[in-house]
């Protein structure tokens, strides 16, 4: 009876194969003529949508899946017929193909090509992790405007969050000619709980994009605000331009620093600071503005016994009074601009880090 109902396959054969079905089924990457794996000795039929069983071991099947162990283990009516395991709904050479990865662990491009979407249909159905994988990666890789609906629905059945994630930013990427596919339209018909999740990804795909946008906007606010003070105590140190240390008189022959377009600000800032006559109620904007950053540089520096910075030293002081009853927002704006610090210092060529490295520390 059992050679009655086990069907040939020379119709998917290529003319150039010499072995039988079965034969092609198992020895991919197994040698069937050293004796390891014979057919004759296969305890199992695997039985297709098209009626073909194909003799399989049960010790292969149980090796690599918990889920085939656990069909194979079931118990029989008739004990000296051979095990069926039923694996229908495929086509039959998708099913060859998966019983030449259960032997050989290896699936060919041709393979994925052809079968990629039934494999990892029975990767997910009999838990083969590394199968899972490989089909993940392979259609990940074959992903087009036509068939992205598809593989999308495929992925989110089949638990595969690296292919649903690939192909929900190929969806937000290309939206509009997406919208235009038949799969598309069959979606909006008839699977609108994935339509939504798809509006949902873009939604909150716009909002990751417009917080990104923000965070690179404040950085870059903090590391202009770190310039700004590398500028001062440059200023104040050893002079720039027009202006220079209270000991030293500005030498106007000295040619302007690397970073001219923010000390020249600085120096601005500060001529005016000295010279405003409107003292009173905090001053103007300008000195307002003069007056945040003597404070924040207070904040950061850490040898102000030394320092030459106006007010640095009379600062401090209240700074660190002040301390428990601070603005929240000011702290929080003074350690971004000590890791604006930091991160400036690690840009810089080799030698200068290496003189850096000290301070970098005690930060």
């Amino acid at each position: 009876m059992e050679d009655v109902l086990t069907m040939t396959v020379s119709a998917i054969k290529s003319p150039a194969e010499s072995s039988s079905c079965y034969r092609c089924a198992l020895s991919a990457g197994t040698d069937l003529s050293s004796g390891e794996v014979s057919i004759s000795d296969a305890d199992v039929r695997i039985l297709t949508s098209g009626g073909l069983r194909i003799p399989v071991h049960a010790s292969v099947l149980v090796s690599v899946s918990s889920v085939l162990a656990k069909i194979i283990d079931r118990p029989q009516k008739d004990r000296n017929s051979k095990k069926i395991v039923p694996i229908l709904g495929v086509p039959c050479d998708a099913v060859l193909a998966f019983v030449r990865y259960l032997y050989s662990s290896r699936c060919s491009e041709e393979e994925m090509d052809k079968y990629g979407i039934h494999l990892l249909t029975l990767s997910h159905v009999f838990s083969i992790r590394q199968l899972k994988l490989r089909c993940t990666r392979g259609l990940a890789a074959r992903l087009t405007i036509e068939n992205v609906v598809d593989m999308l629905q495929l992925a989110r059945l089949c638990d595969a969050p690296d292919l649903y994630l690939k192909c929900m930013k190929m969806v937000s990427k290309d939206l509009k000619a997406i919208e235009k596919t038949e799969a598309w339209k069959f979606l909006q018909d008839h699977d609108p709980w994935l339509e939504l999740e798809i509006l949902q990804f873009l939604d909150e795909a716009e909002l990751r994009q417009k917080q990104r946008i923000k965070e690179k906007e404040a950085q870059s606010l903090y590391l202009q605000l770190n310039e700004a003070m590398e500028c001062l105590e440059h200023i104040c140190t050893e002079g720039c331009t027009s202006v220079g240390p209270y000991d030293k008189e500005p030498s106007m022959s000295k040619g302007p620093c690397q970073k001219f377009s923010t000390c020249q600000g600085v120096q601005l800032l500060i001529r005016h600071f000295a010279t405003c006559s409107r003292k009173v109620r905090g001053g103007c904007c300008r000195c307002r503005r003069m007056s945040q950053l003597f404070r924040l540089h207070s904040s950061i520096c850490d040898h102000a016994d030394t320092c030459k910075v106006p007010l640095c030293r009379q600062i401090q002081p209240k700074t660190q009074l002040g301390k428990k009853g601070d603005d929240a927002r000011w702290k929080l704006l003074v350690r971004k601009v000590l890791a604006a610090k930091v991160m400036s210092s690690l840009r810089l060529p080799n030698p200068k880090r290496k003189d850096l490295e000290p301070t970098r520390l005690q930060e």
